[in-house]
């Protein structure tokens, strides 16, 4: 098992032991739905409470560097707060569950195996839930991440007709990228 595994899955099992609902997203979930690629970071969508806080910085336990003040904090506010690995220096970024899309992801969620173990599962985001949100970060970050744009043509590649398209295009129209999408679809059958 990879480094980035072992350390997303103490965040994992931290979160599961307090039965706080998550979904991987970032390259680690668009890996399980396109084609696999390094990542140097692990985000993951997490729905917590204000009472999740400290109990959940104590489950991580020494091994990581968490803050409880700026996890309430940014439990407060919906946003984000990251947990690194001591001796790694692996960052795992999370983000509370907010919006109507944060809220998507964490319904459609699916659970896959991520290592040899098949008892060792994490939830992740669907395919077509990280193809918006990798469309989302392309826009926002002035649409010139190859990056990005080379993980949502991976997914559109490797999930071919398995996506739910309407699915998709409803969600592109909502948040205002109809013509990524369909410029992704074009250049992914092209």
């Amino acid at each position: 098992m990879s480094d980035m595994v072992v350390v997303a899955s103490a965040v994992i099992d931290a979160l599961e032991g307090l039965g706080v609902r998550y979904s991987v997203g970032g390259s680690m979930a668009s890996s399980f739905g396109g084609e696999p690629r390094a990542s140097i970071d692990v985000d993951i969508v997490v729905a917590m409470t204000r009472a999740h806080a400290e109990p959940f910085v104590n489950a991580l336990g020494p091994a990581f560097y968490a803050d409880v003040d700026a996890v309430t904090r940014a439990i407060a506010s919906g946003s984000s707060v990251n947990v690194i690995h001591r001796n790694s220096g692996i960052k795992v970024d999370l983000f509370v569950a907010r919006s109507t899309l944060d809220r998507r992801q964490l319904e459609r969620r699916r659970s896959v195996v991520v290592s040899d173990d098949p008892l060792r599962r994490w939830f992740v985001h669907s395919p077509e839930d990280i193809l918006i949100q990798k469309l989302l970060w392309y826009r926002d970050g002035g649409e010139v991440s190859d990056r990005q744009w080379r993980d949502v043509l991976s997914i559109l590649l490797v999930q071919g007709g398995r996506l739910d398209d309407a699915y998709v295009t409803l969600l592109a129209i909502e948040h205002g990228l109809l013509d990524l999408l369909e410029r992704a679809r074009r250049e992914a059958i092209g």
